[in-house]
């Protein structure tokens, strides 16, 4: 039988020197015995897999609202892209593939619905606004709970690669790192693909110097990005891609933000569902009506406050539930 010890010693035998190992771990915010059988990294993945607020995911937007068909990606699946691009980056690397993926797997877990718009939405009328990687932090720590803890308990490497996969901060972790660009690399080219397949954008509209650059398809474009994140890495201290590779990918999420995510034909859903209406006023209508509030999130209302947990409820919401909710409630 191979035991967590005996995997323990085979990451010292394997991995790069500047990989992350699991008995050098920082540790968990509470301790705990370690299991027998799994390495602290191994766990947190299936901490994080069976958590709740992972399978909520499977019923929240990626880019289309209730899209009419069954290929266009939801938070889920693009969760396991990321996994997947992220996971062979790190195998290639020999960096910590655990850690990697239980990183990968709880990076979404606070993203609100309704994609964009519904972050957006919330930023907007909570105090202090909200960020959807600050929210999967809190998700692990204090909102997820079973019968014998409250929060997951996630070693400092997960909690940390969560917190920072977006934004300026940058993970402590080589994973963590993996993760951070494996994120944007997943939603840029994915996000073309979907969009591709809507009909809404041609092929021949995207910009043509990153599609030359990187390929045409979205197989080559990860391969691509995939392949140059390895070579330019390998045997180094960091994770880094090449300057043609970074530019190719800012240019492209920078066409998405203009040409996908706020274009008016691809969120004429969005208008059609109100998101907005739906959002703001599910928050507003539990500010109002506190034990209406699930018993689970009103037990944390003494200590958080109000206004956390009702934006927690909200933003924990799939579309399909928001949106039946609030049209109960109206009528």
């Amino acid at each position: 039988m191979l035991t967590r010890i005996d995997a323990e010693d085979r990451e010292f035998q394997i991995l790069s020197p500047y990989a992350a190992k699991a008995r050098e771990s920082k540790g968990r915010l509470v301790p705990e015995p370690h299991c027998d059988i799994r390495t602290d990294f191994q766990r947190d993945r299936d901490r994080i897999i069976h958590a709740k607020a992972f399978r909520r995911l499977m019923h929240k937007t990626q880019v289309f609202i209730a899209p009419e068909g069954d290929h266009f990606r939801t938070r889920l699946t693009h969760t396991l892209e990321v996994s997947q691009i992220a996971r062979s980056i790190a195998r290639a690397l020999r960096l910590n593939e655990d850690l990697t993926e239980a990183i990968a797997l709880g990076h979404d877990l606070g993203h609100t619905p309704f994609g964009h718009g519904g972050e957006a939405a919330l930023n907007a009328v909570h105090p202090g606004g909200f960020h959807h990687n600050v929210q999967s932090l809190r998700v692990a720590d204090r909102l997820e709970s079973n019968s014998r803890r409250q929060g997951m308990n996630l070693t400092l490497e997960v909690r940390d690669g969560i917190l920072n996969h977006t934004g300026a901060g940058v993970p402590m972790t080589l994973e963590g790192r993996i993760v951070k660009t494996s994120d944007r690399i997943a939603y840029i080219n994915h996000d073309i693909d979907d969009v591709l397949r809507s009909g809404v954008i041609h092929a021949d509209e995207l910009p043509p110097g990153p599609i030359a650059y990187l390929g045409a398809t979205t197989n080559e474009r990860i391969n691509t990005l995939i392949r140059d994140m390895i070579a330019q890495s390998d045997g180094l201290d960091d994770i880094r891609q090449s300057g043609e590779a970074a530019e190719a990918m800012a240019e492209l999420r920078s066409w998405l933000f203009e040409h996908v995510y706020f274009n008016p034909q691809v969120k004429a859903e969005d208008e059609r569902l109100g998101i907005e209406t739906i959002v703001c006023g599910l928050y507003a209508y539990f500010l109002g009506h506190p034990e209406e509030l699930p018993a689970e999130y009103a037990k944390l209302i003494p200590e958080d406050g109000l206004p956390e947990i009702v934006k927690d409820h909200v933003a924990s919401m799939t579309d399909r539930f928001a949106t039946d909710l609030w049209r109960a409630l109206s009528l």
